[in-house]
């Protein structure tokens, strides 16, 4: 395998088009343009098998809940022995406004608790990130709650455009490698 592309959220349909699930609608996207189904159910995850920008890559969408979702990484990596180098981890993030899409590579976890427990549980920081804007909350309501709400009708399509944004930016990282996905992607804000 010479990918991974891992969307972090939460599983079951309450936690649908919620903040926290930004990850899994980018990897649906990717899922339904590419024509790859998440097919198989191991390692506590969702999997998807297919060949994006003539890569072989894997679709992961864990299912152990965002808190614990390096436990699932740490599986599947080890069994497909799988350099976290080549691993794009694509998620929600309260630092940027609303609809944004940045690539980083490595780092740390900007108290993003998903990404938290990938370092924790594989002792590696340098996977490739993708991160989706959610914005924060302007009425005082608690992180943890404002993560786990569902999108307004009115954000709802720029959530969307920020999946499809997401997915096109996972595209240019696997075809072009990081370096120049950050170049192209980071410019960019939702507003152009």
């Amino acid at each position: 395998m010479d990918w991974a592309v891992v969307g972090l959220g939460n599983p079951g349909e309450s936690y649908a088009r919620t903040r926290h699930n930004m990850g899994y609608m980018a990897l649906d996207v990717l899922s339904e343009e590419e024509g790859i189904s998440f097919s198989q159910k191991k390692f506590d995850a969702r999997i998807g098998r297919g060949i994006l920008s003539g890569k072989n890559v894997l679709l992961v969408k864990p299912e152990t809940y965002m808190n614990r979702s390096g436990f699932a990484v740490v599986r599947f990596a080890n069994f497909y022995r799988l350099d976290l180098g080549r691993m794009i981890v694509v998620h929600d993030d309260i630092d940027l406004p609303l609809g944004d899409v940045r690539v980083k590579a490595g780092g740390g976890s900007a108290g993003h608790r998903g990404i938290e427990s990938i370092i924790g549980e594989t002792g590696r920081a340098d996977f490739i990130r993708v991160r989706i804007g959610i914005g924060r909350p302007g009425d005082g309501t608690a992180v943890e709650r404002y993560v786990l709400r569902r999108f307004s009708e009115d954000e709802m399509p720029v959530a969307t455009a920020a999946a499809e944004r997401a997915a096109g930016a996972v595209m240019d990282v696997l075809a072009s490698g990081p370096q120049r996905a950050m170049n192209r992607v980071n410019v960019r804000s939702h507003k152009n």
